[in-house]
């Protein structure tokens, strides 16, 4: 599991959202499997990397069992028609985000929280090898933002699958994910939260009149 991280306008988003062929790249290479990504076919890019945006859903009158079969698109006929294979994906999805007694509930009757699980789910039950979420903890108060992370971590340890997600979170990121991308103007740091630490990565992201990195504890201090 791993985040980018940066101050608000630095771009993260956008890198996500190209590495995910959302939107063209501005510049450089992207490469999956050494093959450049615009060389792949959507329907072919959907069957390695699922994208959770932000943008909210086309329609909240959807079941969560119906949003979640959403991610057997790439799979199935021109009409939609879901093989057995595609509902036991779509149920295993489900049990892993611990939302099967609500398969039949309407989005809009579901929290934040319950609807961003279904958000997992869906990219679960595409069955991809890489996971790609922009700000997936946003809206949520702090025991759902761990929460949603936590399961995150555990989904990505678990399967082997590659999450890598942009988040405000950074204490938080901190402490569960693998690896950390930090993105600043001109330059950018990636690497494991301790090697991070270890290299004072963290101690220049925000200016250090108002807030401070404390290396000793992995969080942040305002300076009053």
């Amino acid at each position: 599991m791993a985040a980018i991280i940066g101050v608000n306008g630095i771009g993260k988003s956008t890198l996500l959202r190209t590495l995910g062929k959302v939107q063209p790249k501005i510049s450089g290479t992207i490469q999956l499997n050494n093959i450049p990504l615009e060389k792949l076919t959507d329907l072919n890019l959907a069957t390695q990397i699922s994208v959770v945006l932000t943008e909210p859903i086309a329609s909240k009158n959807l079941t969560v069992w119906e949003l979640v079969s959403l991610g057997r698109q790439p799979y199935t006929n021109w009409i939609g028609t879901l093989s057995d294979v595609d509902k036991e994906k779509i149920k295993s999805a489900l049990e892993i985000v611990d939302l099967t007694p609500l398969k039949y509930k309407k989005c809009y009757e579901l929290s934040d929280g319950q609807l961003q699980k279904v958000m997992i789910a869906r990219a679960l039950a595409q069955d991809t090898f890489i996971i790609l979420m922009d700000e997936p903890t946003s809206h949520l108060d702090l025991y759902h933002k761990v929460q949603i992370l936590k399961l995150l971590q555990d989904i990505a340890h678990k399967t082997k699958k590659t999450i890598l997600f942009t988040t405000h979170e950074i204490e938080i990121a901190i402490q569960l994910c693998d690896k950390i991308l930090i993105l600043e103007q001109g330059k950018s740091a990636f690497g494991e939260p301790c090697e991070l630490i270890r290299n004072r990565n963290f101690e220049n992201l925000f200016p250090s009149d108002t807030i401070t990195f404390d290396s000793s504890t992995g969080a942040f201090r305002v300076n009053r």
